[in-house]
């Protein structure tokens, strides 16, 4: 089983940012890095930068510097107290700011994001992060489609205003104890989620939340900066994916004249849930990128 407690051989590090430290886990390319490439990897909405550490060991084997963030206000990151700026266009600001020391080292980026980390991912693009390739993954053209998971985000929203962070989390606990898949989590990756969870500012969880909920579709402004910085994107999902459906996301792609890849038999999290075949799919797209 792969989550995000997978070993890997990362070490965590505290990069600069706005806000105060942006946590990350950074790999080195194994050889001797002549791509001087980096993989810098956004998580989504209560998520982390453990989220990829099943995908940071292989990355690195192929050549590539791995760097796995937290976003602001998420687990080790310090982030504001205004809700209104973990939208994904203040977001996206600090993501390039942080592109843009890396670029100054002499380094290309290639940006993935999953999920809410996504939306945040083009808004660097829109506030000019200079990125080599941009890969969205589970991740959609804007505001999260009616179905269970946006029920969650407007129900939490009441919680959070009336209990806190922690009534929120007691009644994640009870919600997740119905689901017989989470049920048979390991004890410590429970507890991992708890602890993470937590470690999230109510106003974190809500901004992220109504950035989900109220985000506009931009794909075409998208496709227009990702044309005239000739920048070549990528859009990755499963094909059981329950956030935004396969059908949306295949549709952005051809908006943006992306490549486009669906794995069999995934939801949501293709990063832990299938992360050798994510690879599979990955490495050849940012190889050619890097070639071209």
């Amino acid at each position: 089983m792969y989550s995000q407690l997978s070993p890997h051989r990362a070490q965590r590090v505290d990069l600069p940012g706005r806000y105060g430290t942006i946590a990350a886990l950074r790999a080195p390319a194994v050889g001797d890095d002549a791509l001087r490439t980096t993989a810098l990897l956004v998580p989504g909405y209560t998520g982390s930068k453990e989220d990829f550490a099943p995908m940071i060991d292989p990355i690195a084997d192929a050549g590539f510097e791995v760097l796995a963030i937290d976003l602001p206000g998420q687990q080790d990151s310090a982030g504001p107290d205004d809700e209104a700026l973990y939208r994904p266009g203040p977001l996206g600001s600090v993501l390039a700011e942080l592109i843009e020391k890396i670029v100054a080292d002499g380094r290309k980026v290639l940006l993935l994001g999953h999920s809410y980390g996504g939306l945040v991912a083009r808004a660097a693009v829109f506030a000019g992060a200079p990125i080599t390739g941009l890969t969205l993954m589970s991740s959609g053209p804007s505001e999260m489609p009616a179905g269970e998971r946006r029920t969650v985000l407007e129900v939490g929203e009441h919680v959070l205003a009336e209990q806190g962070v922690e009534g929120t989390q007691k009644l994640n606990e009870l919600r997740s104890a119905q689901n017989p898949a989470y049920v048979a989590l390991p004890q410590e990756l429970k507890d991992f989620y708890r602890t993470r969870f937590l470690a999230s500012p109510a106003a974190a969880l809500l901004g992220m939340a109504n950035g989900l909920r109220y985000e506009p579709d931009q794909v075409a402004k998208l496709a227009r900066a990702l044309r005239s910085s000739g920048i070549p994107a990528l859009v990755v999902c499963g094909d059981a994916d329950d956030a935004w459906s396969p059908a949306a996301q295949r549709d952005m792609a051809e908006r943006l004249d992306a490549d486009f890849a669906v794995l069999p038999g995934v939801m949501h999290s293709p990063n832990t849930e299938a992360p050798h075949e994510l690879i599979a799919t990955l490495l050849p797209t940012w190889r050619a990128w890097l070639s071209s």
